[in-house]
């Protein structure tokens, strides 16, 4: 099966760089360049709930694309960083660094400024079709603040932020009206300079986890349920080997992220010179999303530059995605009995080339030959067959069984590929359509 990627860069000019994976066939490749504004590289990206825009981190801007395939990505809008005119002036190194899109109404999109003039964060609405609107809203961190990374609760109620200048995790409740923040507090990292750069939840809401850029390590937090701040476990975890002498100096920790079952979290960190190399952790969780034990501490093929991104893939734990900007690789990892192991890898030597990999999330339903009717079908064709077998994400039948209308089961699958053929949700062929979910037929017997 096929999947796509598409990845941005630090430097300018910007792109879009689609890839498309084969987990079959093992292999990757780049399958197109998209030119975007030439002074907006954008070197943190993210989809929108719906996986049709995509939003922008892009220097001076927040950008936002509409993703119609992966080889057709239009430019909707660009809106300058407008909290402060400072962080927009072209003589200031403050830069848009970090975006994040709620997944529930009215759909805002959260930017982090970072660098100088960023003590505050930037929202904007998005209109109906998903594109970047207006700056409805600028709320406060504190003057010292460079937030790096965000993430919601489960409930998308509250919003933490890792503040690397101010040494803090931020907590904002959001309105579920509006989307807009309110503060509910902050508190320290573990120690003076852990700087803490990216936060990631697990599913339960119990517990946050906190990667320190210059700490080197993975923090774990509880959250207290009256107070709804983090609470340090007092347990924290190396992400370089330890006794490695002048660590702060020589590394710098980056991101880290649930896999797809939460049952594991992968974080990375990049070394500050291209002739050492940076490292990937592996952690196993517990139910409630409790850190069981570190699992490994594998070198990467680079120091990762900028970047050493990891990105689990959304439909399984198997695959995750590993980006760097030292040699402009993006590479696909399989994590298969708790080991990592590469198994395709592509370079664009483009300058910059290398921020995080987002992928287009597939759902593939295979069914029996007999499930299928023959041709063209009206929309009211009963599919014919109950034995459905669900591959990726989504482990249910998404209510699709015997006599389920083709109709109906076009319109759960969200745009379906039926066959050799695409339907779009009134069952009428398409000549294109970017699918959440695939009916495919399949020989078996």
């Amino acid at each position: 099966m096929k999947h796509h990627l598409m990845v941005g860069t630090w430097t300018p000019p910007g792109a879009i760089f689609s890839f498309e994976f084969d987990d079959e066939a093992l292999t990757l490749n780049m399958i197109k360049r998209t030119e975007i504004p030439k002074d907006e590289p954008i070197s943190w990206m993210t989809f929108d709930h719906a996986r049709k825009n995509i939003y922008g981190a892009a220097m001076k801007k927040w950008s936002s694309f509409t993703v119609n395939s992966p080889t057709d990505i239009v430019h909707h809008a660009s809106h300058p960083m407008s909290h402060d005119p400072k962080a927009a002036d072209a003589t200031t190194k403050t830069r848009a660094i970090f975006v994040l899109a709620a997944k529930k109404p009215p759909y805002n999109v959260y930017g982090n400024p970072f660098y100088d003039h960023a003590g505050f964060g930037n929202v904007f609405s998005v209109n109906d079709n998903g594109g970047l609107d207006k700056n409805v809203q600028n709320y406060e961190y504190c003057p010292q603040t460079a937030v790096h990374g965000m993430v919601f609760d489960p409930t998308e109620t509250y919003l933490y932020s890792a503040d690397m200048w101010a040494n803090r995790i931020w907590c904002h409740k959001k309105d579920n009206e509006s989307g807009q923040l309110t503060t509910v507090g902050s508190v320290e990292a573990p120690q003076p300079g852990d700087h803490p750069r990216w936060v990631e939840m697990h599913p339960s809401g119990a517990y946050l986890y906190a990667l320190n850029e210059a700490g080197n390590n993975l923090a774990e937090y509880v959250i207290d349920e009256q107070t709804h701040l983090p609470v340090w476990t007092r347990k924290t975890y190396p992400l370089i080997p330890p006794g490695v002498p002048n660590a702060k100096k020589m590394y710098r920790s980056d991101v880290c992220f649930l896999s797809h079952s939460a049952k594991y979290l992968f974080a990375t960190s990049r070394s500050n010179s291209f002739e050492v190399t940076g490292y990937i952790a592996a952690f196993k969780l517990g139910p409630a999303g409790q850190i069981e034990r570190q699992i490994c501490l594998n070198p990467t093929p680079t120091s990762g530059g900028h970047s050493n991104a990891v990105s689990p893939c959304p439909w399984t734990d198997e695959y995750l995605a590993l980006t760097d900007d030292q040699d402009g690789y993006l590479e696909i990892y399989r994590w298969k009995d708790e080991f990592l192991a590469r198994v395709a890898r592509c370079q664009v030597k483009e300058p910059g080339f290398g921020m995080n990999a987002i992928c287009t999330e597939v759902y593939c339903y295979t069914m029996r030959s007999s499930a299928l009717p023959q041709g063209t079908p009206p929309p009211d064709t009963p599919l014919r067959h109950s034995e459905l077998h669900s591959r990726g994400a989504g482990s249910s039948n998404a209510g699709l069984q015997h006599g389920t209308p083709l109709s109906t089961a076009i319109t759960l699958c969200k745009g379906a590929s039926y066959g050799a053929d695409t339907f779009g949700m009134d069952g009428r062929k398409m000549a294109s359509v970017r699918p959440h979910l695939r009916i495919c037929e399949t020989s078996e017997q």
